[in-house]
């Protein structure tokens, strides 16, 4: 085989290994560009994954349904935290993915678990919670309309891992590698881990990535807003060490781990449309929201810990992300509506 045949096997080669995980606390974006068994094993995955929202195939602040390889869109990543024996599910990442067709970029808004906003369609309306409690009341349609509100944009796709299978394909692509920012200890005793961070490059498997995103007790942590850089952190290792070339054989063991703790609405072809912005992976730009911190009792009188968006910044994030999306106005939401 001469050199140029190589290089040609080479290039298909790391074309198919774009099958990238870019959902929340690993967030699936399969950009798949060739490799029949490949396709048919991403396909199943796809399938057995795929399960719709109530509202059908648009969001309600959409006229027509969007076509992911034709329009910008939106996408509400999720990461639960649910175990076996859980009565109920909260989503303790979520993070918005926004795709513009022109440049083929992507932002990813951070939305702090604790943020204080209204559970659109929770006993009638009017009800205030954090935004991670939006699952565990109604479900993905709840947790969709309520980020709507928030962020005044619409959610036209969604993908939620559980943080279990988090760990499953972080040992299934051979571990990734996190540049610690600072020295921790980190022990949870219903996980039964303990792990200790030197700041620096640090090579993780599954369960210390999972603890390090985990991490919002020490002062330098920054409690849930520093949570949600560091899960952004193990996000962007994810996707670093699914493209590399070294992970094709790997495929099974990774789409095995993502198939079995992954819900989404994206179905096969939405999947290969996205192969679009396959170039666009390793130059993310970040968005967190700013939020301030307060205590209020709850309907049982205990005293919560909530955090509240900053008005400025959220209507700062708002403009920035229906600019991302080339759309107007569509609520009209005043920002207090969201967050009194």
């Amino acid at each position: 085989m001469d050199s140029r045949q190589k290089k040609r096997k080479s290039n298909r080669k790391r074309r198919v290994v774009k099958i990238t995980l870019l959902i929340s606390v690993v967030s699936l974006l399969a950009l798949v560009a060739g490799g029949w068994y490949i396709v048919n094993q991403v396909s199943t995955t796809a399938s057995n994954s795929y399960e719709q929202l109530e509202r059908g195939d648009k969001s309600n602040l959409r006229v027509e349904p969007v076509d992911v390889g034709k329009d910008n869109f939106s996408m509400l990543l999720l990461g639960s935290d649910f175990r076996e024996g859980d009565d109920y599910e909260r989503t303790d990442t979520m993070i918005v993915a926004t795709f513009n067709k022109s440049d083929r970029s992507i932002k990813l808004t951070s939305i702090p678990r604790d943020t204080y906003t209204e559970m659109v369609g929770h006993q009638g309306g009017g009800v205030y919670d954090k935004i991670n409690h939006a699952h565990a009341f109604g479900g993905m349609s709840m947790a969709v309309d309520s980020v709507e509100n928030l962020l005044d944009i619409p959610i036209d796709h969604y993908a939620l891992i559980r943080f279990d299978g988090f760990v499953e394909v972080i040992d299934a692509l051979g571990g990734v590698e996190v540049d610690v920012t600072y020295e921790f200890d980190f022990q949870e005793a219903s996980t039964n881990s303990d792990y200790s961070f030197t700041e620096g490059p640090t090579q993780m498997d599954g369960s210390k990535a999972l603890a390090y995103a985990r991490e919002r007790k020490s002062v330098e942590g920054g409690g849930d807003k520093g949570r949600g850089i560091r899960q952004q952190q193990i996000i962007e290792a994810v996707i670093d060490e699914s493209t590399s070339i070294s992970n094709v054989s790997n495929f099974d063991d990774v789409l095995q781990a993502v198939g079995d703790n992954l819900r989404m609405d994206l179905t096969m072809g939405n999947i290969v449309s996205l192969s679009g912005y396959a170039g666009s992976i390793n130059d993310i730009e970040s968005i967190q929201l700013q939020t301030e911190g307060f205590r209020q009792l709850n309907a049982q009188g205990q005293s919560i810990w909530y955090e509240r968006v900053d008005p400025t910044n959220l209507q700062e994030v708002q403009s920035t992300l229906k600019e991302h999306l080339e759309i107007e106005d569509t609520i009209q939401a005043d920002s207090s509506s969201s967050t009194p």
